[in-house]
């Protein structure tokens, strides 16, 4: 992201590139910037909750808390991802302004206008941070980023020919060139055909180096590992690793995006049940997509749990549970809502009685904390699922 920001200004200075013109480029660049801005604003959601997590007692509780950071983290990785691939494009667009003038602006300006159109839906999913949404949408990427590959060749064919019948072959193969030096796609574009059939990625193992290896480097071995505690902690997918994997190793297992990862990288990042679950999955897949959410911090108590803290990234909104419907009518004492108010240990009367006789006897405010932490054993008590999910905002 900082070279990101750093890049942007010098693409839209530049006189003789996507600068000049009369302006004709400046969208490009300026779409660019507004996908930064909420990339950061997730990146910066992501630490608030993280450092929150830390300062919280109860382990059970921290590690709910670090995996509600799930849907931002994810939207951030795949966000980041297609916006350095605009910016690839940008920068392949400057280099053809500059060194191809019988490629044409018009011709110029509707290949990015295709190529942001093929962007643009799943950077709006991504930044929605809907859990489902962004889920989805960084579990098809790698088919995205094939399509993106294809259109950046087809782009750079396209100004290697115009400058070959402009009588510029020298300069062709030095555009070429120049191209491979400022893309950051050609860790995902393929090699030139080889002689045998291709099988990119498809033998990876862990290299000397600490680096997982095919007939390249694909990712590190700390982030293999990373990605592997994420992934059982239960913070991110193992799809959404998955899908990393396949953009990282390049046009062989994004064309397999459906089916298992190879043995070698399945080896790589422990062969767990994780991993081996790595393949889509829907929500429906996973039994939850009626189980209505419930607030474990009541919401008619909004106020109070405000000034105690609960704000931003920990407003209650964001504490809540999917429960089977019969759990959810069980805690709050049956069918009928108002009956179950009359039960002392309905959820919400329990919970709040609690907290506020905690508040009486200590003399003073609870921290958000210390109110997490009650919280917590009492989740354990009723039977709810410590795994937490946003629900309806006011």
């Amino acid at each position: 992201m900082d070279g990101i920001k750093r890049a942007l200004p010098k693409l839209a200075e530049n006189t003789r590139g996507l600068g000049g013109s009369d302006g004709v480029f400046t969208r490009y660049t300026d779409y660019g910037s507004s996908q930064s801005t909420w990339l950061r604003g997730a990146i910066v959601r992501t630490t608030s909750l993280t450092d929150a997590a830390r300062t919280i007692e109860d382990p059970d509780m921290q590690l709910a808390v670090l995996r509600m950071t799930g849907p931002r983290l994810q939207a951030a990785m795949s966000g980041a991802m297609l916006l350095a691939t605009w910016i690839d494009f940008l920068r392949l667009a400057e280099v053809v302004r500059q060194e191809c003038p019988f490629y044409g602006v018009e011709r110029l300006f509707v290949d990015l206008d295709r190529v942001q159109k093929r962007i643009d839906p799943a950077m709006t999913a991504l930044a929605s941070m809907n859990p489902a949404e962004v889920e989805d949408t960084a579990t098809a990427m790698p088919e995205l980023m094939g399509q993106l590959t294809r259109e950046f060749q087809s782009i750079q064919e396209g100004a290697r020919v115009a400058m070959e019948r402009g009588g510029r072959v020298v300069a062709a193969a030095q555009f070429l060139e120049m191209v491979t030096l400022v893309s950051a796609l050609k860790a995902t574009l393929p090699r030139p055909p080889p002689a045998a059939p291709m099988t990119l990625g498809v033998g990876l193992v862990m290299g000397t180096g600490g680096v997982m290896m095919g007939s390249r480097v694909v990712v590190t071995a700390e982030w293999v590992e990373r990605m592997r505690g994420l992934v059982q902690a239960g913070v991110i997918s193992a799809p959404v690793v998955s899908a990393a994997v396949r953009i990282h190793a390049g046009q062989v297992l994004m064309s397999q995006a459906k089916q298992d990862l190879p043995k070698g990288v399945r080896d790589a990042l422990g062969d767990s049940p994780e991993v081996r679950a790595m393949r889509e999955t829907g929500r429906a897949g996973a039994g939850m997509s009626s189980a209505p959410r419930h607030h474990v911090l009541p919401q008619e108590h909004r106020e109070w749990f405000e000034q105690r803290g609960f704000k931003g990234e920990m407003d209650i909104d964001q504490f809540c549970v999917r429960l089977e419907q019969s759990h959810h009518e069980a805690i709050h004492g049956g069918g009928d809502w108002r009956l179950g108010r009359t039960w002392p240990r309905e959820w919400n009367q329990w919970i709040m009685r609690l907290l506020k006789t905690s508040e009486r006897e200590a003399g003073r405010t609870l921290t958000r904390n210390e109110i997490l932490n009650t919280v917590a054993e009492n989740m354990q008590f009723y039977g709810i699922p410590m795994r937490f999910t946003a629900g309806r905002n006011r």
